[in-house]
């Protein structure tokens, strides 16, 4: 068995989350690996390799320290941090995010992300849909849903794969499940924490030396099950779930001691501990690094949990102590992402969101903090051929609610399911009761700012 296992952090609803990798028993995140094979070569292979990668700020940045400052309001509204100018004339961000201003005419802010319920969970970042009422079998998380209609580009890698963090006491909608998509769509969940914490055998990485002796030893286990006869026998399907856990690409894609170390520090490593609770949740800006490798080696859609955003302030440190440390780690590490998908010439067909589950409240509390506020919040678009350069809606002189375009979140998933080729407006999925069920409802369109 291969794993990874990183350390528990703790959001204030006291549920706490897990990152970790676990690959063993030719499966993925509890389903059998061949049955996902079998799956997706009976339902077709996609050609096209559009990708989307999600980035979700778990707990819920401040809408209004980031990019959506009110400098002319009262201080107990506007805060400590100032606005500053970007590259496209009219626009501005905060103080804290200075890469990101002269990239953003490569971003598009939405300043009016509506429909969130508040909930301390990534349930509607990860499938655009609320808890109640659901299908039967549940709403597929957006990864999923992708991997179902479009499948794997390659044997070697996964359609769908989750760097997000796991609840302790998670519902399946915490890190991304198949709903009525089916098992064999689940995400696989490579959690990047384990770059450092990697077990082979129960040998660390450390003990190992280096990357090269993990994959030497991936090569023998191989050379050693086929020379005693094991694999004879399986169908293609098991035979394909072999070639991905001992082909290599995979375990590459999650290397980043492969990469030039100066890229590496472009993109800022990481190692600041998140403020609060008494937990320890590491910025570790290789997240974005091995996002890229992952879509690099053949995935589709990449979720990636980054940071912990919930601040309600002392005696966990107050809104701003908490953003004075995530903001410039966030800022270097998007931007670097940003860069590299376009040296790479990656950016026309990946699309790049960054979002959270909600807003926070315009008025700072007594201990410092803003607390959750999901009327209104923002979000952030980059690549996939959409129209950048741009803010998309307007709130209050307080930014306590839209005054022009509030933008839902099934808008957003609209869109990104437009960047990938899949047409949201006449796609359907069956749930378990074989009734289609369209992705997105039928009032929401893709943006039309944006495509």
């Amino acid at each position: 068995m291969l794993s990874v296992l990183g350390k528990p952090y703790r959001l204030c609803d006291a549920l706490q989350r897990r990152t970790f990798l676990k690959i063993g028993s030719l499966a993925m995140g509890g389903l059998a690996l061949p049955d996902l094979l079998r799956a997706e070569a009976q339902n077709g292979v996609g050609r096209s390799h559009k990708s989307v990668i999600m980035i979700f700020l778990s707990g819920g940045p401040p809408h209004q320290d980031t990019f959506d400052l009110k400098p002319k309001a009262p201080a107990e509204y506007r805060g400590e941090f100032q606005p500053i100018h970007t590259n496209v004339p009219g626009i501005e961000v905060c103080e804290h995010l200075p890469r990101i201003a002269q990239m953003m005419d490569r971003l598009a802010v939405i300043r009016t992300l509506v429909g969130s319920e508040g909930r301390h969970a990534a349930f509607q970042c990860l499938t655009g849909h609320r808890v109640q009422n659901q299908p039967p079998g549940g709403w597929p998380c957006f990864a999923s849903a992708v991997s179902k209609l479009q499948g794997p580009v390659n044997r070697d890698t996964p359609p769908a794969i989750s760097l997000s963090p796991k609840m302790k006491t998670a519902t399946w909608a915490d890190t991304g499940q198949p709903g009525f998509a089916g098992e064999a769509h689940a995400p696989f969940a490579p959690n990047a924490t384990g770059t450092r914490e990697l077990v082979l055998g129960g040998t660390s990485v450390e003990q190992l030396g280096s990357r090269r002796t993990l994959m030497s030893r991936l090569d023998r286990l191989r050379r050693e099950l086929e020379t005693s006869g094991a694999i004879d026998g399986m169908d293609a399907y098991y035979q394909q779930a072999f070639d991905i856990l001992t082909s290599g690409k995979l375990a590459e894609a999650l290397d980043v001691e492969r990469e030039d170390p100066a890229l590496r520090d472009r993109y800022g490593r990481g190692s600041q501990q998140n403020a609060g609770y008494g937990d320890a949740g590491p910025l570790l800006n290789d997240y974005f690094l091995v996002a890229r490798r992952l879509i690099e080696a053949g995935a589709r859609v990449v979720t990636l949990a980054y940071g912990r955003w919930d601040w309600h302030g002392r005696p966990h440190g107050t809104n701003f102590e908490n953003a004075g440390d995530h903001l410039p780690a966030f800022d270097t590490g998007l931007t670097a992402l940003l860069e590299d998908l376009q040296n790479r010439g990656l950016d026309k067909d990946v699309t790049v969101l960054v979002w959270g589950e909600f807003g926070r409240t315009p008025k700072i509390n007594p201990n410092g903090g803003r607390d959750h506020w999901p009327q209104v919040a923002c979000a952030l678009l980059s690549g996939g051929n959409l129209r950048t350069g741009q803010t998309i809606g307007e709130t209050s002189r307080l930014a306590e609610h839209p005054v022009s375009r509030p933008v839902h979140f099934q808008e957003v998933f609209a869109t990104l399911y437009h960047t990938l080729g899949i047409n949201p407006e006449t796609t359907t999925l069956p749930d378990l009761t074989g009734r289609p069920q369209y992705l997105v409802d039928h009032e929401y369109r893709p943006l039309t700012e944006l495509v």
